[in-house]
């Protein structure tokens, strides 16, 4: 991917660096290296001047390392004493996350940086580690969503596998994933896992997403029981052939609740405050919110305060589902209709009372 700013050019793929030597690059300056493992282009790069280069968690052996320092490259090398590197150029996957059989979740690289982010200390390099990571994830975050049709879904965490409504939001993320949206979610377990579920399972029928739901439903919780979660995750998971993307995006502040298995990529964020801003802010094709707690809530709000703000050519759509919930329960309702009243954005939100009906009014408030 090349910027348009200036000569400044990121340069996060060998195939990218190979492409830009065959052209005859003499010089490296402006390049922003992220994430390369250089070890074997020594020679193809003897020739070129490093002056103005920036490498950003490179792997580089002793002699181009020293030979790119002294021809005035910046080189930041990993930060010690962190399990995640702070520079990754990619998106996670959930098996890179769980990268360890479900019995031994406790040794995974989540549960690795879950705990070093509960125990570091207040060393300036350790708080530089965690934000870089942050900043990696946010550009590579804004590789992955150009061009797709994003739909975020909201809705509990605390949505157990064998609730109806668990079903009903793997609905939901099928639904929008047959209609060519992409499903996003906070990456974690309930009604966001269940979204995930369903939005990875575009190419199945109905009776394998219904099979899928069954077999998770046996282990309704991951509490006190993270191995059968994750394992019956799996074991669903394989059903789904032809995966469908769909996007999570979990936060280590959460990092108690595991990531769910279903999401195809997963943005994870060390800040919760940076992950739900984002969250919102590439879900351009709209909102789902399903019932939900206090979270949801501030969610409903926090999109809310952006499009109540929009013009008439920005606002995108918020779809409520479930009238009783969002009228009796948390009459969260009357507040969006009076805080939306007399914007542009005000014709785009609706209330409903179904899944079925909430993927209609969506599909229907396209612009």
């Amino acid at each position: 991917m090349q910027s348009s700013t200036g000569r400044i050019v990121d340069v996060d793929s060998l195939a990218q660096l190979d492409r830009l030597l065959a052209r005859g690059a003499r010089s490296m300056d402006g390049w922003r290296l992220q994430d390369l493992d250089l070890r074997d282009r020594d020679d193809a790069l003897a020739g070129v001047d490093p002056q103005g280069a920036v490498l950003l968690g490179c792997d580089l052996s002793p002699e181009l390392e020293a030979r790119l320092v002294a021809g005035g490259a910046l080189v930041f090398r990993d930060v010690p004493e962190t399990p995640f590197n702070a520079y990754r150029s990619t998106l996670y996957s959930p098996d890179e996350l769980l990268d360890v059989p479900p019995e031994h979740h406790e040794r995974s690289l989540d549960a690795r940086v879950y705990a070093w982010s509960r125990q570091r200390s207040r060393d300036v390099a350790h708080t530089l580690a965690s934000a870089m990571h942050d900043h990696a994830i946010d550009d590579a975050l804004t590789e992955w969503v150009r061009g797709r049709r994003i739909v975020g879904v909201m809705g509990g965490h605390r949505v157990q596998r064998d609730d109806p409504a668990y079903l009903d939001a793997a609905r939901l993320g099928r639904a929008l994933a047959i209609a060519g949206r992409t499903v996003a979610t906070g990456g974690g377990p309930g009604a966001m896992e269940a979204a995930n579920l369903g939005g990875r399972a575009a190419g199945v029928d109905e009776g394998v997403l219904a099979a899928a739901v069954r077999i998770v439903a046996t282990v309704p919780t991951y509490a006190g029981a993270m191995a059968g979660w994750l394992r019956t995750g799996l074991e669903a998971r394989a059903l789904l052939t032809s995966p469908s993307d769909t996007l999570g995006v979990p936060t280590w502040h959460y990092g108690h609740e595991p990531p769910n298995l279903f999401q195809t990529a997963a943005a994870k964020y060390f800040q919760n405050s940076v992950r739900e801003d984002l969250l919102l802010r590439v879900a351009t094709a709209g909102i789902v919110v399903l019932p939900g707690e206090g979270g949801t809530v501030q969610e409903i709000f926090q999109d809310a305060c952006e499009v109540s703000y929009a013009d008439e050519a920005s606002w995108t759509p918020i779809v409520l589902v479930g009238r009783a919930y969002w009228t009796e329960r948390y009459p969260a309702w009357q507040l969006l209709e009076a805080v939306m009243r007399g914007r542009p954005g005000a014709q785009g939100i609706v209330l409903v009372d179904s899944v079925d009906e909430a993927v209609e009014r969506l599909l229907a408030l396209e612009r």
